[in-house]
């Protein structure tokens, strides 16, 4: 994303490594990325999930 121009990609552009110089950082179609949830809200399965999944 960085080495994209702007109109490439939301990271793109600026002089040499710039930062991505927004307030979040943004997938390549300008959603927001990085602890953006992206499960629906009213999911039929959430009736059947009951407790969360413990990780090892």
């Amino acid at each position: 994303g960085v080495v994209m121009n702007p109109v490439d990609h939301p990271h793109g552009g600026g002089e040499g490594r710039a930062p991505i110089g927004r307030k979040k950082p943004m997938s390549p179609w300008g959603y927001p990325t990085l602890g953006r949830r992206t499960r629906k809200r009213k999911k039929y399965s959430d009736s059947l999930i009951l407790r969360r999944r413990k990780r090892s």
